[in-house]
């Protein structure tokens, strides 16, 4: 007997440790209704997330080339393994090339910039303004200087 295929929509979400994953975890509401995974570079997520729906990726930037590397290989196969409708990004450098690797396969995605971020867009949301659907500062007054949007704070 074949396995019914699911009808949620399945959803990556990808941060970074510390205040990225932080502004993710808050964001999990929105979420229900779906299948959700969470990629992180904080082995520490699983004490609270099914392990089942964790992933882990090496924590990288681009004063790392070689964990960058290590990195983009890890999220590539998260991405094409998983082959999520959307993919949500708080930061960093993972959220980025997540987003970026979605896209080639058809996903909706979604960048949120750390609230960390008062005065400009992070490198990652930068990038990612060229790529995403969508890309969030959590801050109005960056909205209003870059292509980002304000919808409001995680925090």
């Amino acid at each position: 007997m074949m396995k019914a295929a699911s009808t949620k929509p399945v959803i990556l979400a990808v941060s970074s440790g510390g205040g990225h994953w932080v502004q993710m975890r808050r964001l999990a509401p929105a979420f229900d209704g779906a299948e959700v995974h969470y990629a992180t570079t904080d082995a520490s997520a699983g004490d609270v997330i099914d392990p089942t729906r964790l992933h882990i990726y090496p924590d990288a930037n681009k004063d790392t080339p070689l964990r960058l590397a290590a990195c983009t290989l890890r999220i590539a196969w998260i991405v094409f393994t998983l082959r999520p409708q959307v993919v949500v990004s708080t930061g960093a450098a993972g959220g980025f090339l997540a987003i970026r690797l979605a896209r080639l396969i058809g996903a909706r995605t979604m960048f949120i910039d750390s609230i960390a971020n008062a005065r400009k867009l992070s490198i990652s949301a930068q990038l990612s303004l060229g790529v995403a659907d969508r890309v969030l500062s959590q801050w109005p007054s960056v909205a209003e200087l870059t292509d980002a949007e304000y919808r409001g704070a995680v925090i």
